[in-house]
């Protein structure tokens, strides 16, 4: 193999690879999201929490409704999240995997594409867990209310 087939098939395998690098991108911008998301959740948790014995008896039991909801929207976030980042995990493997099969004998094609699906199906679970939470976020706001 001459240099110049070497610095070739390092190009094309590099091309190869810039697909999932995108792919990785959008996941990342995904889990700030999230991240954020999360975020506010807990900072509300914690003003409710933190004011709860000086709230009036009766307003206590909205709170704790809200709470409540704060804590499944919070589970939700937490499972988008682990889902998407599984999906960056895969995501990185098969790139890696992209370029360690150029250079070893075994046919790993059916591993790499395995290894793409199961990226794709952690990543439309953790968006369907992030739109459950949207859901419940907008089920449960209250404009205007006092």
């Amino acid at each position: 193999m001459t240099a110049d087939t070497t610095v070739s098939t390092i190009a094309h395998l590099i091309q190869l690879s810039v697909a999932p690098v995108f792919l990785l991108t959008g996941v990342g911008s995904i889990l700030g999201v999230l991240a954020a998301r999360l975020g506010r959740i807990v900072d509300r948790s914690r003003v409710l929490e933190t004011n709860m014995p000086n709230i009036a008896q009766e307003a206590q039991a909205v709170a704790h409704l809200e709470l409540s909801r704060l804590s499944i929207r919070a589970g939700l976030i937490n499972w988008a999240i682990s889902l998407c980042t599984i999906c960056a995990l895969l995501i990185c493997t098969l790139i890696a995997l992209l370029f360690v099969g150029d250079f070893v004998t075994a046919d790993m094609a059916n591993f790499v594409a395995l290894l793409f699906i199961v990226a794709m199906l952690t990543l439309i679970g953790g968006l369907l867990c992030f739109l459950r939470e949207i859901y419940m976020a907008i089920k449960n706001l209250r404009i205007g209310l006092h």
